[in-house]
């Protein structure tokens, strides 16, 4: 396992004189576990970058606690068992935050390998942050109390993008495929019962799952989708096979609707180009065009690194460890995390709740489609000329879904 890819030291930055905290200049190690190398490694590398230009824009007196914030990054391969392995080195290493996001296999096993280390370790807990890792399980059957998710999970996902698939009268036939794994079997589940709540006259035409970050040519899979006579096509694929799907799409002349999680991610808009305008969609917490803040971030981002950044989950985290900690008055894990129950931060796109019964951000989604840059929407990831330009907006409280978490607390 190659442990340490680069290790971020923060410089200090000058602090405010008010409000002088315990934690006030401490160093908080956090550790990201995450794909590096492989098929998928090109996403996880680019969050990397992510991390280490937000863990500098966040220190010092970029968060009111006051705190400098210490990135290193271990690669998992995208295996459960190397990020099980990881996870004991940080921890052996005196790391108390861990962040993960790329794989709900790896989310889950991560999950679980905390809950016990913290009920067999008292004052030695760990946190997991979760940045991108979205099946539902994660804040409903097999909910932590030591894990928090930034991103939106696919019940959220779905339910925003279902609800603007059940306005577009020419979606009748959808074909669903997905990366055989939790993801993508939650996606299929929750997009069928979507469908047949909000639009039982489509029809769903055909389904596949398929290995994870192991196809190289999607050229069977578009014809299949082709001879069933799919208009349009749902998938929570990312990375290469999202990239390889939409390659095959353009070669094999398929014209129907895309409905996506990822298509700003590395690899995807580069594998699209010039092609699927006003075709390919996305459903996400954030998008290429946000405004204010975000823009002049994304802009710097990408001169620094010639590189796009996209997971704004990234952010979320800084901005809540910042606010929780001031309110803890501690670095101490346990008491961040009470602290970050029930927290409302104002972040890119408005105010956003980490709700208290599950640990799942409650945010707004946007549905955005794949269109040519232009001067209201001027963002152009992997200089295509194209972009994300958002055509709905789902509030909050309308992208909320209930949850069945019965979460254990300490104490």
């Amino acid at each position: 396992m190659k442990v340490v890819i680069k290790s971020v030291a923060i410089a200090t930055f000058a602090l405010c004189a008010s409000g002088a905290f315990a934690q006030k200049g401490e160093t908080v190690k956090m550790v990201r576990i995450d794909a590096l190398t492989g098929l998928l490694g090109p996403v996880g590398t680019s969050q990397m970058k992510g991390y280490q230009f937000f863990a500098d824009k966040f220190s010092g007196a970029g968060n009111p606690a006051g705190v400098k914030f210490e990135m290193t990054f271990i690669d998992n391969k995208l295996s459960p068992a190397e990020s099980l392995n990881a996870l004991k080195a940080a921890i052996d290493q005196g790391v108390r935050y861990i962040v993960q996001g790329n794989g709900s296999s790896v989310a889950l096993a991560l999950a679980d390998a905390v809950e016990k280390h913290n009920a067999r370790n008292p004052g030695k807990e760990v946190l997991y942050l979760n940045d991108s890792a979205v099946d539902p399980d994660l804040t409903n059957s097999k909910c932590s109390y030591w894990h928090f998710r930034f991103d939106a999970d696919t019940s959220m996902k779905i339910e925003a993008m279902s609800s603007f698939m059940k306005d577009q009268p020419d979606i009748k036939n959808v074909y669903i495929l997905g990366q055989n794994y939790s993801h993508g079997v939650q996606v299929a589940k929750y997009t069928k019962e979507a469908l047949a709540r909000k639009r039982p006259d489509v029809k769903i035409v055909g389904e596949d799952l398929h290995p994870l970050a192991q196809v190289r040519d999607f050229a069977p899979y578009i014809a299949k989708i082709k001879a069933a006579g799919a208009d349009t096509v749902v998938t929570g694929n990312w990375g290469s096979d999202l990239s390889l799907l939409l390659k095959a799409a353009n070669e094999g002349g398929y014209t129907g609707k895309f409905f996506t999680y990822y298509t700003g991610v590395t690899g995807a808009p580069a594998a699209l180009g010039q092609n699927g305008a006003g075709r390919v969609y996305q459903v996400a917490y954030n998008h290429y065009n946000m405004g204010g803040q975000m823009d002049k971030w994304m802009t710097e981002f990408n001169q620094k690194y010639n590189d796009d950044f996209y997971t704004g989950a990234t952010i979320r985290i800084f901005e809540f460890l910042g606010a929780a900690m001031a309110k803890a008055k501690s670095t101490d894990p346990v008491k961040v995390a009470a602290a970050m129950e029930g927290l409302k931060v104002n972040s890119f796109n408005g105010e956003v709740e980490m709700r208290r019964t599950d640990h799942q951000l409650q945010q707004p989604l946007y549905v955005s489609v794949w269109q040519k840059a232009d001067k209201k929407y001027p963002y152009s990831p992997e200089k295509t000329g194209m972009t994300l330009a958002p055509v709905k907006e789902y509030p909050n409280y309308v992208s909320s879904t209930p949850t069945s978490c019965q979460m254990k607390r300490p104490g």
